[in-house]
């Protein structure tokens, strides 16, 4: 039975709600200085990252597969569990140890890599067969767009406030201007955004308990189901399908192109706004900003995928990351913010075509898997990047010391990150012609599944 509007449907809305609550999480705009001021060095937090990123890439497509095989429901109820774990660990570790709480960070960050992994594809399969189900999957679009614009606010509160509350001296100015009388040091506000996460974590995990299981369109028997091996072969079955189709595969490489450049672009945007003189006090204004354009790009994206074939899209959203590049790399002032934030905005396009076009062309009874898969291949292309970033940066390093041993650190820093800006133009642009050259045929027309 049809529903006239899709958030009548139960999985349907409760999937935007824990979207919401899974990455509206308090402690972002402070994310790399909260470890910092916990008591980890540099290196620490560096080895930290590695481990999350690691996680997720083991797990992600494993993950996906016993969505398909045991339920996306109970993977996400245990992704929900995960949450309030790993948050938990986090806000309540004693300070006075840094070798233990190294390690309890360790086990955090392992923790959250495995709750991302489990919630990736099982989330999107369920509210997607949800919709095939019991609505009109014609409005999927519709979906995505009211979720974005729904998250996007939600990233902007807990952004904004978490900020707010992380900041002892702003805190102090509140109580005084109310004459509440109260001293707020850093030890008071070290863990406010962390207990506040803790809590959109319990609240995630209540909202995992109210979905239910959408039966499978092929549904497997009771025995294959619970045996591990049913997901392997899911897993290599999945995979093996995305190679021999090249409109799947194109659409994710394309995908993992974009998405790269854009997140290795946007992890340095503090260095690059400081490059151009914009003042701290702005940052996070900055990154508010860019999440209210979760309200505009969706409904862009939307139109776009139901009037225009995939390859048309796919070069659009190229063309704004190549004026982004261009902007970025030859703009040396507080300008630079516009080319810089149209840049950044490209991952809410790049994202929506590639949940529009993927579930089109999944069947149910391995959607999650390749949901998976995606976010295996955007994350690998997010960590090679990084590698090959590195290495650029250690090559430019190297040759303006050379040829400028005059310079200070700051400055030898600085200058380097203005010189390996324009490599990514030209990254961009070869990438996308192999791209072009092999699936340009293949993406002209959409694929139903």
């Amino acid at each position: 039975m049809s529903s006239a509007s899709p958030y009548q449907i139960a999985n349907v809305r409760l999937f935007i709600i824990f979207r919401v609550l899974f990455n509206a999480r308090f402690y972002y705009p402070v994310f790399s200085i909260l470890f910092l001021d916990f008591g980890l060095t540099l290196s620490q937090f560096a080895i930290l990252n590695a481990v999350w990123a690691a996680t997720i890439v083991l797990c992600e497509v494993p993950s996906g597969a016993l969505a398909d095989t045991i339920g996306r429901r109970n993977l996400l109820v245990f992704a929900g569990c995960l949450m309030v774990i790993e948050i938990a660990w986090w806000a309540f570790v004693p300070l006075d140890n840094l070798t233990l709480l190294f390690w309890v960070f360790v086990i955090n960050r392992i923790l959250s890599g495995m709750a991302e992994a489990a919630a990736s594809g099982a989330d999107e399969a369920l509210a997607y067969d949800s919709l095939k189900r019991e609505g009109d999957i014609e409005l999927w679009g519709n979906v995505l767009e009211r979720q974005t614009q729904i998250q996007s606010a939600g990233f902007v509160f807990a952004m904004t406030l978490g900020g707010i509350l992380y900041d002892p001296n702003l805190l102090q100015k509140i109580t005084e201007l109310f004459g509440l009388g109260f001293e707020i040091t850093r030890e008071n506000t070290l863990r406010l955004p962390i207990y506040l996460t803790l809590v959109t974590a319990v609240f995630t995990l209540l909202t995992t308990l109210k979905m239910r299981e959408v039966p499978a369109e092929t549904p497997q028997d009771a025995e294959t189901q619970s045996t591990i091996g049913a997901t392997f072969r899911l897993v290599w079955q999945a995979g093996h399908w995305i190679f021999r189709t090249p409109f799947v595969l194109g659409l994710i490489l394309f995908g993992l192109l974009y998405d790269s450049i854009a997140r290795m672009l946007v992890t340095m945007a503090s260095q690059y706004y400081r490059i151009i003189d914009v003042p701290e006090a702005l940052f996070g204004i900055l990154g508010s900003a860019l999440a209210l354009f979760g309200f505009v790009m969706p409904g862009i994206a939307r139109r776009l995928s139901e009037r225009r074939a995939p390859l048309t899209n796919l070069l659009f959203t190229a063309v704004l990351i190549l004026v982004g590049l261009v902007g970025i790399s030859y703009f040396k002032s507080w300008l630079g913010v516009l080319p810089a934030l149209l840049l950044f905005s490209t991952m809410f396009l790049t994202g929506f075509f590639l949940s529009y076009y993927l579930n089109q062309a999944t069947s149910s009874e391995q959607r999650a898997t390749v949901l998976s898969f995606k976010g295996l291949f955007l994350n690998l292309g997010y960590g090679l990047i990084g590698v090959f970033y590195s290495l650029l940066l250690a090559f430019l390093r190297n040759n303006l010391s050379i040829s400028q041993p005059e310079l200070t650190e700051e400055v030898l820093k600085n200058q380097v990150f203005i010189d390996s800006l324009p490599w990514f133009c030209g990254y961009f642009i070869i990438c996308l012609l192999l791209l072009l050259f092999f699936f340009t045929r293949s993406l002209r027309q959409k694929q139903k599944g």
